[in-house]
């Protein structure tokens, strides 16, 4: 994975590793005093993964830093976005097409205010964050990116809300698409998306960049091979899926039955 060396996440990790070499302690040393693995510091130190504020305070105890490391997460509470998603925002934004494929939840462009504050849970800086994303789509210039997307059927059918805040998310799919942006749905069943969701940016000068979420966090990556199968998995469920005017029928299908 290729990190931002300059992100505050990644700052942070140099500091980390300031105070550690200061100490003269290997990252397997720090491991046996802190209770934190090797694997975690190493990734902390490289701007990978994000430190706790747990991991902070006890660095900063077997450092004896007086307390620097963790008042240094101070660059948290301004954070809109979680660290790891920046890379992905940045990419987005310069993008020239998008494709994304969801199994959980309508895509944030797409999302109403309504859906995305249920998601958020009420967190309005970040609802008014996540509507702000989808300025890309409206945009006069550079011009929007064109952007195919496929969503399992079963979200048609998850509450998320309520009824009313499902029927405008669901008439919002519909009025949106177009030329440049399409929606399509993938039957319930066995199919190539089970893995889980993910996107696919195209740049400017043709290369592609991968987001692909997990359990605790989302990844970017131009790694080719990881690309290049994520390319392929794409177009198996794009593939898949219902034809727009069917995938269309079936969200004005759902509204009418299920959140009327």
């Amino acid at each position: 994975m290729v990190v931002n060396l300059y992100t505050p996440q990644a700052i942070w990790g140099r500091e980390l590793r300031h105070y550690r070499k200061k100490a003269g302690l290997t990252q397997g040393q720090l491991s046996e005093k802190i209770h934190f693995s090797e694997s975690l510091i190493s990734g902390v130190e490289t701007g990978q993964l994000p430190a706790s504020p747990e991991f902070a305070q006890i660095c900063d105890e077997v450092l004896n830093t007086d307390g620097a490391l963790h008042r240094l997460l101070d660059w948290r509470k301004g954070q809109i976005f979680p660290s790891w998603f920046g890379e992905w925002r940045e990419k987005e934004r310069e993008a020239t097409a998008l494709r994304t494929y969801e199994p959980l939840v309508f895509p944030g462009l797409l999302q109403t205010r309504a859906y995305a504050r249920v998601l958020l849970r009420g967190n309005e800086v970040a609802v008014e964050a996540r509507l702000g994303r989808q300025d890309i789509l409206t945009r006069q210039d550079p011009r929007p990116p064109s952007f195919r997307c496929v969503i399992d059927e079963e979200m048609l059918y998850r509450p998320i809300g309520g009824p009313e805040v499902m029927r405008e998310q669901l008439e919002r799919l519909v009025s949106m698409t177009d030329e440049r942006l399409s929606v399509q749905v993938i039957p319930n069943g066995m199919h190539s998306g089970l893995m889980g969701g993910f996107a696919i940016a195209t740049l400017e000068t043709g290369r592609d960049i991968l987001y692909a979420e997990t359990a605790v966090r989302g990844i970017t990556t131009n790694d080719p091979e990881d690309v290049a199968v994520a390319l392929e998995r794409f177009d198996a469920i794009r593939s898949e899926a219902l034809p727009i005017n069917m995938s269309i029928d079936l969200i004005q299908k759902a509204v009418a039955e299920k959140w009327t």
